[in-house]
């Protein structure tokens, strides 16, 4: 027995080339639409104007984020906010400021809140509300995307 293809007709070709493009574009463009934010994206930390620290160590971000430190180093208290853990921005700021995952963040929260030997950071909806609510808040810390030159809050940079 012979395993010879039959002949293609001549727009076999363009049909599959066509379906497949409708059935796949799709995907790819999801794909891209979730994961294209995440490569290279910038976060920056911003705290109230009112801290007097310049820079802050990895360590001391982690600390701060993670909620163990609750005090800036002239003593005042640190007031944190954070975005949704499925906000694109909070899973970059994890990985690429932090180096952690977010379930790690969000772990470190749950055991002190059920241990009840601290407290959760207050989430914001929004990067627009973030900037709002570490304006308003003395002592506050956040992070966003990019700060606009005009925004009343400070660039802390992390070493």
């Amino acid at each position: 027995m012979s395993l010879a293809m039959a002949p293609m007709p001549i727009g076999a070709p363009r049909r599959v080339l066509a379906m497949t493009s409708r059935v796949l574009m799709p995907i790819l463009v999801g794909w891209l639409m979730n994961w294209l934010p995440m490569v290279a994206l910038a976060v920056e930390v911003i705290a109230h104007p009112s801290v007097a620290t310049n820079r802050l160590s990895l360590v001391t971000a982690k600390a701060m984020f993670g909620m163990r430190q609750t005090r800036w180093p002239d003593g005042n208290p640190v007031r944190v906010f954070v975005l949704p853990d499925g906000h694109f921005v909070h899973q970059a700021f994890s990985k690429e400021v932090l180096n952690l995952y977010p379930y790690q963040l969000r772990q470190t929260w749950d055991r002190q809140v059920y241990s009840g030997t601290g407290q959760a950071p207050v989430e914001v909806a929004t990067e627009e509300e973030m900037l709002a609510r570490v304006s308003r808040t003395p002592g506050a810390i956040g992070y966003v995307r990019k700060v606009n030159v005009n925004e009343p809050v400070r660039v802390i940079p992390i070493q």
